[in-house]
C-alpha cells in the first residue's frame, strides 16, 4: 500500500462549511490528480455521503491501480423523512435527507462498506477507517477492528486502521489490535503535538505508518483572526493570538504560516502522508506548493526557544 507523500482530504466535497457545486468538487479532484496525488480519502460522514459520491464520479474512467482510496466506518446513514426542509447540522451544507446512526458491529460495518461502494461506484477500497469510536472502543476493538480485518484477509479491502481527532486512543488501538495504518487529526500540528506523547512513538516503533490530517486545525493555521475555526468550533480568542505570535516567528523566516503548518507533520519519520483538504482547484495547487517548498530548519528552533513547539517536536524535525 503506496499512499504518496500527499494526499486529499475529501472533507470539503461533502460541502464542509461551505457549499460547491459539483463541477467545483470535480476540478479538485482533477487539480490533485494533475499535480501528482494519487491518495483520496473520504467518509460516509463527510456531507451526508456526498463526498464519497462526488469522488467517485471525480475518478471514474482514470485506471484503479493509480490511486487509492480510503473511506471508513462506524456511521449509518438512514433516511431521514423528518430531515425534509432541514440542513444538517454537523458543519455540512446539505439538506438533513440522512441521519447518522453510530454502529461498530460487525453487521454494521459490512452494511456501512457496502452502501460507501456503491456511492463510490467501486468494487473496492485500498483503506477502511473505523471512525471516531471515542466513545465505542470495546465495540470498535472487538467488532468493527475484527469484522474489517476478516475483509482484508478475504482481499475485499487493502488495509485496515483508525480515523480519529485524538491521540489517545489511536495509540491503545495500536497497542491491541492488528493495524495497517493510523490517521490522526489536529494532534500533530503547530498548535497541538499531543500525538508526541505516545501514539507517534508507538507507530514508529512497530512500523505502522500514520496519516497526518487536519494540520491546519480547521482553518486557524491558515488564516488566524477573530472568527476562524478551531477543530469544528470557533477559535478562542487565546488560541489566535497564539497562532498569530507563530505566523510572526515564521514571517522572520520568510515562511508563510500554513507552509509551516504543512511542513510540520511531514517531519515526523512515522508520518508516511499529510492529507490536505480543499474545496477548489486554487487551493489544491496553494496547498501543494507550499508542501514543496522548504522551510529554514531555524524556524522551528526559535518556536522551540519561544515556547510555542513542542522541544520534542523539534529533535524530530530537520534541526
Amino acid at each position: 500500500m503506496k499512499l504518496g507523500r500527499w494526499g486529499l482530504g475529501c472533507a470539503q466535497l461533502g460541502n464542509l462549511y461551505t457549499a460547491i457545486t459539483d463541477d467545483e468538487a470535480a476540478a479538485t479532484v482533477d487539480r490533485a490528480w494533475a499535480e501528482g496525488v494519487r491518495y483520496f480519502d473520504t467518509a460516509p460522514h463527510y456531507g451526508l455521503g456526498l463526498s464519497e459520491r462526488r469522488l467517485g464520479a471525480a475518478l471514474a474512467g482514470r485506471p484503479r491501480h493509480e490511486f487509492v482510496v480510503s473511506t471508513k466506518v462506524g456511521r449509518l446513514l438512514e433516511p431521514d423523512p423528518a430531515g425534509a426542509g432541514r440542513r444538517d447540522d454537523q458543519g455540512f451544507d446539505v439538506p438533513a435527507a440522512y441521519r447518522r446512526v453510530w454502529d461498530f458491529s460487525r453487521d454494521g460495518v459490512r452494511r456501512s462498506l457496502e452502501a460507501s461502494l456503491s456511492r463510490l461506484g467501486l468494487d473496492r477500497v485500498d483503506v477502511v477507517y473505523v471512525h471516531d469510536p471515542d466513545a465505542h472502543f470495546t465495540a470498535a476493538l472487538d467488532e468493527a477492528l475484527p469484522a474489517l480485518c476478516e475483509l482484508r484477509d478475504q482481499g475485499v479491502i487493502g488495509a485496515v486502521g483508525v480515523g480519529m481527532n485524538q491521540a489517545a486512543m489511536p495509540a491503545e488501538f495500536v497497542r491491541r489490535a492488528d493495524l495497517d495504518v493510523v490517521l490522526v487529526a489536529g494532534r500533530y500540528t503547530l498548535l497541538d503535538q499531543r500525538a508526541l506523547d505516545e501514539l507517534l512513538p508507538l507507530c514508529l516503533d512497530r512500523g505502522v505508518p500514520v496519516v497526518a490530517a487536519g494540520v491546519f486545525n480547521g482553518g486557524i493555521l491558515a488564516t488566524p483572526a477573530p472568527g476562524t475555526m478551531y477543530d469544528y468550533a470557533e477559535a478562542p480568542p487565546g488560541l489566535v493570538a497564539t497562532a498569530e505570535r507563530v505566523a510572526e516567528v515564521c514571517a522572520r523566516h520568510g515562511v508563510e504560516l500554513p507552509q509551516a503548518a504543512v511542513a510540520l507533520p511531514a517531519t515526523h519519520p512515522a508520518v508516511a502522508t499529510v492529507l490536505l483538504g480543499a474545496q477548489s482547484s486554487a487551493q489544491v495547487s496553494a496547498n501543494l506548493a507550499r508542501a514543496r517548498r522548504p522551510v529554514p530548519p531555524g524556524l522551528w528552533v526559535e518556536l522551540i526557544e519561544a515556547g510555542l513547539l513542542r522541544p520534542d517536536a523539534g529533535s524530530r524535525a530537520e534541526v
